[in-house]
């Protein structure tokens, strides 16, 4: 059961002039004025709200995460169906790509959702006001983790919104910048949140030290990132799931291994017009089957299927392939299930992120599914722990007790634990990451990150493709105020 979801929250300021012959009026709006607002908890509550709602159109990042990666292919239903998408694959995007457009609109929009919460911080106290700063705050620097992982440098604006005409004054900013921002939001977000919050979905101290701890891996701060993720492990309330299958089931969600979840509902329809209005994961349609008739899963639309190579990459006894990824053939002759095919059919789906039958199917059953997305697992933050660790020479038995404890899980033994140290154990590390996460979002950002997308991602070009382009209307906005990112 959902306890918390996001609600679209939209605050303006509207004025109304009405004229007849020589006579102006001033028609006072109905809608409360943006200036006049936070004069109450409810206020900062409510729009707290808007700021949680940009998450759920991060489906996007998850599914691009994993088709411009080595794991998955475009698919769909044809070779232009969706262009952007199958661009981002083939890695020939340009700046004119419509989904990286959309990547840039909805995740600069949850900036400013946060920055207005923060920009009248002081305005009005309550009893846990740092609770729900805290909250802002972290949402503010996931919102700017996503944009320097897909863009880079980008515009760095704080504790006010970033309003038309601001593109003419404020620059690019260098990532390095943008981190150290990340970096100070999340240690307040550390320093006042709760590891449990009264209600299910909302950001906890454990979601704001396993971001921060990622965001040190990212710029390879190892000792940094060992430290925040191990006091984590150490005093956070999370384990591991005994039942690696059970995971990502929507009857077992918000789990004991979540550190941050996203949170979905199929209690509100949507349509293609507005994806990112919907309540639903969005991915878990475009994941799905195409035309499937069976028992467990509904149909979709056969986006982000998985390669030969990423099955490959399991151990031939993991038990984990079987719930990360459907092997529909397999499937059909066991269950008399029937399918359709579509571009790049390669006969997986990602099992993770399929739709399951049951749901209530209000407006387009595609984009309403109710699938939370695990955006953090305690299981990432073993494997991010072992690999700084590892990376920086730190302490090579912890990074293989880490290691080992997500191994354990899935192997359900001892007898498959990793020995090696140094380079070896890396490689071990990076192996245990893709098969772990497979599915889940990480897998392109993790190669560009370690420097190994050009010898992994077919057509990726070093100096270019670490980043993705400025969408050029952004830039020409700014009357061509900020460059393009090389490459572009």
């Amino acid at each position: 059961m959902k306890n918390y979801k996001y609600t679209f929250l939209l605050l303006v300021s509207v004025f109304a002039t009405i004229s007849c012959s020589d006579d102006f009026v001033d028609v006072e709006s109905p809608n409360e004025n943006s200036e006049n607002y936070f004069n109450s908890e409810s206020d900062y509550q409510n729009a707290l709200t808007g700021a949680y709602d940009l998450l759920q159109s991060t489906y996007l990042n998850v599914m691009l995460g994993e088709i411009a990666s080595d794991n998955t292919l475009a698919g769909g239903e044809s070779a232009t169906d969706s262009p952007g998408i199958q661009q981002i694959d083939d890695m020939i995007h340009t700046s004119n790509n419509v989904q990286l457009r959309s990547i840039w609109g909805w995740m600069f929009a949850g900036v400013n959702r946060a920055n207005y919460i923060l920009e009248f911080q002081n305005k009005t106290d309550f009893s846990g006001k740092e609770n729900v700063l805290a909250q802002a705050r972290f949402l503010r620097a996931y919102y700017y983790f996503e944009l320097v992982k897909w863009f880079g440098d980008v515009p760095l604006v704080v504790d006010q919104r970033f309003i038309f005409g601001d593109q003419f004054l404020v620059d690019r900013t260098p990532k390095e910048e943008i981190y150290a921002q990340i970096e100070l939001d999340l240690l307040y977000a550390v320093d006042n949140l709760p590891y449990v919050q009264s209600q299910t979905g909302r950001i906890t101290k454990g979601a704001a030290q396993a971001l921060l701890g990622k965001t040190y891996l990212y710029q390879d701060k190892f000792g940094a990132a060992a430290l925040v993720l191990e006091d984590l492990i150490n005093s956070g309330p999370y384990s591991l799931v005994a039942d690696y299958t059970t995971i990502f089931e929507n009857d077992n969600e918000n789990n004991v291994e979540s550190v941050f979840e996203v949170q979905y509902s199929d209690l509100q329809g949507a349509g293609f017009e507005c994806l990112q209005c919907s309540e639903g994961n969005v991915a878990v349609g475009f994941n799905g089957i195409r035309n499937y008739d069976g028992p467990l899963f509904d149909s979709g639309f056969s986006f982000n299927v998985p390669t030969q190579e990423v099955v490959d990459e399991f151990e031939s006894d993991d038990p984990r392939l079987e719930t990360a990824i459907l092997d529909i053939n397999a499937w059909a002759t066991v269950t008399g299930a029937t399918f359709g095919t579509g571009n790049e059919h390669t006969g997986y789906f990602n099992r993770k992120y399929i739709a399951r039958q049951g749901d209530s199917n209000i407006g387009d059953q595609n984009l309403t599914n109710p699938n939370n997305y695990r955006a953090i697992r305690f299981a990432e933050v073993l494997l991010m722990a072992a690999e700084a660790l590892n990376r920086g020479t730190i302490a090579e038995d912890r990074a293989q007790n880490y290691l080992n404890i997500v191994r354990q899980r899935a192997f359900g033994d001892m007898d498959h634990n990793i020995t090696s140290s140094g380079t070896a154990l890396t490689q071990a590390i990076y192996h245990e990451r893709r098969v772990e996460l497979v599915g889940e979002g990480h897998r392109f950002f993790d190669l560009v990150r370690t420097g190994r997308a050009a010898s992994e991602i077919d057509g990726f070009i070093t100096g270019k493709h670490e980043v993705f382009p400025i969408p050029q209307i952004e830039i020409e906005l700014t009357g061509n105020h900020w460059t393009q990112n090389s490459g572009y």
